[in-house]
Order: structure tokens, then sequence, then C-alpha cells
């Protein structure tokens, strides 16, 4: 077998039993890639079940000379886990990444924008344009629900349970969790549904899908980015913001009104509350503000 078929058996044990999802499977498929394209232009014929720790470790060199060390301990954990797949098959014996010791690196705080940043984005938006009402009712969405980008672009009309004030998600690992929505984003899309999309031509195969493009199909994940970024230009936002960066402040904001992880863990779909712990950072002026209101000894 060549890398390829071990590539296309892998991508199947990731969907089928780890449950994983296309763009997560697409990731870890695309480490394995780089591997096989520097084999390929280093003139190194080797297999799956062949490579050595040395050729292993001469490819980590070669990247860590074009990547920072997050993506390079991104990619040694993506090729450790295709090796223990073939370990676990039974294909080989060891895994050559087993003594190569991953970059250290630092947790890195999510940006956040402040609710004064949010508002001045949604109200850069031009209204007068289809595209525009839209626009709102993504950010809306996004901000209003904690969404991952993901989430919002394959978002259906059958998951909004607006009278239960809830909306249903498919998140990460096809998990399914049901996340409140308030009456103020409610508006946003419910303008949005009944004025601009009901006047689509919708192509088929999304007539469920709730935010569509100009063409009647689901937006793309790079669409969002565009949009967000564009918005961030336009009030000359200093800060590299992406769709997430929504998502980090719905997080924050919730914390620092009083909310407890545990709540906000669940909204998020994190399946570990440590990876909450992460995402919700606050800042030192907030935790001062706690200790000198609930400590005894103030």
């Amino acid at each position: 077998m060549n890398w390829t078929t071990y590539i296309k058996s892998y991508q199947s044990y990731l969907r089928i039993e780890r449950g994983m999802s296309k763009n997560t499977i697409d990731n870890y498929s695309f480490d394995i890639e780089r591997l096989c394209l520097f084999l390929e232009e280093n003139s190194i014929s080797v297999s799956p079940i062949t490579i050595s720790e040395e050729t292993i470790q001469q490819f980590i060199y070669h990247i860590a000379k074009q990547l920072n060390a997050r993506s390079q301990a991104r990619i040694i954990s993506g090729l450790k886990s295709f090796f223990s797949y073939l370990i676990f098959e039974d294909y080989r014996q060891d895994n050559p990444l087993e003594l190569i010791e991953t970059p250290r690196i630092g947790r890195k705080l999510p940006d956040t924008l402040s609710i004064i940043d949010i508002d001045r984005l949604i109200a850069a938006i031009d209204l007068s344009s289809n595209e525009g009402e839209r626009n709102r009712a993504m950010l809306e969405t996004l901000y209003g629900c904690g969404l991952r980008v993901s989430e919002l672009v394959t978002l259906k009309i059958s998951d909004l349970f607006f009278e239960e004030g809830f909306i249903k998600i498919t998140g990460k690992g096809n998990k399914q969790r049901f996340v409140p929505i308030g009456s103020y984003t409610q508006k946003y899309i419910e303008i949005y549904k009944d004025i601009v999309r009901s006047h689509l031509n919708i192509q088929k195969g999304h007539e469920d899908t709730l935010f569509l493009n100009r063409r009647g199909r689901q937006l793309t994940r790079a669409m969002i980015f565009t949009i967000i970024k564009d918005l961030a230009i336009k009030i000359d936002l200093n800060k590299t913001i992406s769709p997430h960066t929504f998502r980090h402040s719905f997080a924050t904001h919730l914390l620092e009104n009083g909310a407890d992880l545990r709540s906000i863990q669940l909204m998020l779909g994190h399946e570990s509350i440590t990876t909450t712990e992460i995402y919700v950072h606050l800042d030192r002026k907030h935790l001062s503000e706690i200790m000198n209101t609930f400590h005894p000894r103030k």
C-alpha cells in the first residue's frame, strides 16, 4: 500500500470511529501530505510502514525553518496521531515520533472585543444592501450565541426554536447542543429571514440553510472571515480579528458579568472544562475586583 491508501484508511477511521468533522480531518490529512511532499522533493522513497525516526527528524528540521512553534507543534501532534493509528491497526510496531519533542508553546490567550467594539463593527455594516441585513444577523448570532464559524454557516432554519428561546447546534464531532438565544438576536434573524432570504432564488439542497449567499447557496467559512476583516478595516480597529473573536468575547463577557464556567462550557460545546478555562481568560483588573468584593480580608 502507498501513502494515499494509508491516508484514506486513516481518514475513514477519524470520521467513523473518532466522529471528527470534515474540517478537522482535512487538517490532519494536510499534515501528512506535507510530509509526503517533503519526501517527494528530496527523492526519499519510503512507505508509512518503513519510514524511520531519522527521516521524520529531517522533516521536522525542514519545517522548523518555515513555521512558528505553534504550527510545528500542531504538525507533530497530527503525525503522532497518524502513526499511532498505524500501530493500532498492526501496520507498524513503533511510532517514529515517540522521542521527538514538541516545541514548548505558552497558552495563547485569545483576543476579545469590548461591547463598544462589537457595536461599532455591526454599525459599520451597510444595511442598504441585502447582504447587509444578512451580515448583521450573522454577527449578532456569532456574538449572541458564541458559535464556531462552521456552526454558523451550517445553521438550519429547522434548528431555530425561537418560542422556546433556543437554537440547536451541531458542533465538533457531530455533537448536538441547545444554546439559548435572546430576543435581540432573534429579531435580526427574523428580519433577514422574512425580508431578504425569502426573495432569494434558493438552490436545491440549501432550502433549510439559514444564511445564504446571493446565489442561494450556503456561505463558505472564508466568506465570514472576509466580511469581518473588511468591517475591522472600515472602522480602523487595530486588532487582528476573526469569527472566533466573537466567540471568545461571548464567553469573556458572560464570565465577567457573573456566569459560571460550567454553564459557559455547555453553551460553547466544550468537552472539557479545561478548554473553557483557556478560552475564558479574565484581565487582572477583573480578578482584583472579584478579590476585593468577595474575600473576607479585603
